[in-house]
């Protein structure tokens, strides 16, 4: 076995160093949504196996901050700690598997492009015994199907070479794990940015890839296969740690959540902001929506024991939009966070909100559509609607963002005073995010996961076709007050000085910022 995973450590590393002309951006952002993926909290274990040069692991340790205690085996018996990984990584050469990890456990483990028919097996039934009860394990492995593989592979035959690995279907991978006794197991298709790959076409196909990788049919030809799975039992408890890190956010968040037949979610919600931001709270504002189940029941029961929380009950129409406003009008904090109630599993993510907005942004927006995003059970209908009208968006109002319209977003109470809410539905997302951009407040994208409704966490009120229009809608408006100063947003007003800047993690990272871009 070990001989196996050598080999396949080696084959890949040259495939980095080789052939691969964004190694450094494709394995970041593979960390990026391994942290999303599994809701990485300060303190958790990840164990990468299979590290060989290091390459994964010095963006893993990057993107982890320090905070969490990271082990990297590579199966090169003989090997050496390569210099650019950071001194606190634990770095083993293990002369077997799991030679000196026998008896450890860890939170997490991951590893890229080693599983291979040949031992993958066994080696999964190591990674089992080396995971704590609850933990999580993920792979990025090869796409045997993938078209431009299969074109490199006949080229090699030709010349007489061939490739060493043995790779592994999406079904095998997924029937595979499920028998070795991991549950909630998942396989999809991932990363449509593989060489060859001219280095001017990658801006491009970091966005077409979103579309692809969750479009039917087409998404089998993915480059990768990411794979998810979880050790026995389905509920865990999550460790005791605050994320409420800055001084300066104490006491100063008021949270605002449109709930309607949340009585599922709304209990969880307010437990994992406790527990996660406690130190930042000063008051939750959970906004009922003329609900029809035992919603309001449980705020108030919540309510009696935390005078934080607030209910804020509504008689109709009913409307998302409607609530967020009542919502906002509610608020005494001196920053807004507004969420869905479907967003506990997205809590540890949102330190990444709180980090920006203490450098200085008066607007900082959970996107889904980040190449460090993760995208899972997304309806593909809806994918290609958002990335429409954001194209459109920026077209008409000359400005550059990825993803504004998610109600996930932390707001400077000013800002949300200054807003100008007209629509009654989810349209009200698009008001909340285009209309500070174009008032001249700095706004900032992070990355975060998005994963879609399941049948425990109850069904979504969105519907695509009854509620599309709104947006287009609100983009008009706001064409309309950008080119003529007329219509219902004329009276937004433009900040006297006010740089419109705008941030995406993915922006910075291909190209630096100048002096006078720099926000905070």
């Amino acid at each position: 076995m070990l001989k196996t995973l050598a080999l396949r450590e080696k084959t890949r590393d040259e495939y980095y160093v080789q052939r691969d002309p964004i190694t450094a951006d494709r394995l970041r952002w593979r960390a990026q949504s391994f942290r999303h993926l599994v809701h990485l909290l300060p303190g958790q274990s990840i164990l990468e196996i299979g590290c060989g040069q290091g390459l994964f692991t010095r963006e893993l340790a990057q993107v982890t901050h320090a905070r969490n205690p990271i082990t990297a085996v590579t199966f090169e018996a003989l090997a050496n700690k390569p210099s650019h990984i950071p001194e606190e990584v634990e770095f083993v050469a293990a002369g077997s598997f799991p030679d000196t990890l026998n008896g450890r456990q860890f939170d997490f483990v991951v590893a890229m492009d080693l599983l291979d028919k040949r031992n993958c097996a066994m080696l999964l039934q190591h990674v089992l015994e080396l995971l704590k009860p609850g933990g999580q394990v993920v792979f990025y492995e090869s796409n045997p199907w993938n078209i431009v593989l299969k074109l490199r592979r006949l080229l090699a035959r030709v010349f007489g070479k061939t490739d060493p690995r043995s790779l592994l279907s999406r079904g095998q991978l997924y029937e595979l794990m499920s028998e070795v006794g991991f549950i909630r197991v998942f396989a999809v298709f991932n990363d449509f940015v593989f060489a060859p790959l001219p280095p001017r076409l990658v801006w491009f196909f970091r966005n077409l890839s979103i579309i692809l990788e969750n479009a039917p049919v087409i998404r089998t030809l993915a480059g990768a296969i990411l794979v998810h799975a979880q050790k026995p039992p389905r509920i865990v408890e999550r460790p005791a740690v605050s994320l409420a890190s800055h001084t300066s956010l104490k006491r100063s968040l008021s949270v605002v959540v449109p709930c309607y037949n949340e009585q599922m979610n709304v209990g969880p919600l307010v437990d994992g902001l406790r527990r996660l931001y406690n130190d930042y709270l000063h008051e939750i504002i959970l906004v009922d929506d003329n609900s029809k189940d035992e919603t309001a029941a449980v705020i108030k029961r919540m309510a009696a024991v935390d005078d934080r929380i607030r209910l804020v009950s509504r008689t109709g129409p009913n409307g998302v939009g409607r609530a967020l406003s009542d919502g906002y009008r509610a608020v005494t904090g001196r920053y807004v966070l507004t969420m869905d109630c479907d967003f506990q599993h997205l809590l540890p993510e949102i330190a990444d909100l709180f980090d920006e907005a203490v450098k200085g942004y008066d607007v900082v927006v959970g996107s889904r559509f980040s190449r460090h995003s993760v995208l899972l059970n997304y309806p593909f209908g809806k994918i290609v609607a958002n990335r429409g009208f954001h194209l459109i968006a920026q077209i008409l109002l000359l400005r550059r963002f990825r993803d504004l319209t998610n109600n996930l977003k932390l707001l400077r109470r000013e800002v949300v005073e200054q807003l100008c809410l007209i629509e009654p539905w989810f349209a009200v997302n698009a008001e909340t995010g285009l209309q500070p951009l174009l008032m001249g407040y700095q706004v900032k994208e992070v990355p975060i996961s998005w994963i879609n409704r399941t049948p425990d966490m109850g069904m979504s009120s969105f519907k695509l076709a009854q509620v599309g229009w709104g947006y287009w809608r609100v983009l008009g408006r706001l064409w309309l007050r950008t080119v003529c100063g007329v219509g219902a947003y004329r009276g937004l007003a433009v900040r006297t000085g006010a740089r419109q800047t705008w941030r995406s993690t993915d922006a910075e990272r291909l190209r630096p910022l100048g002096d006078n871009e720099r926000g905070g």
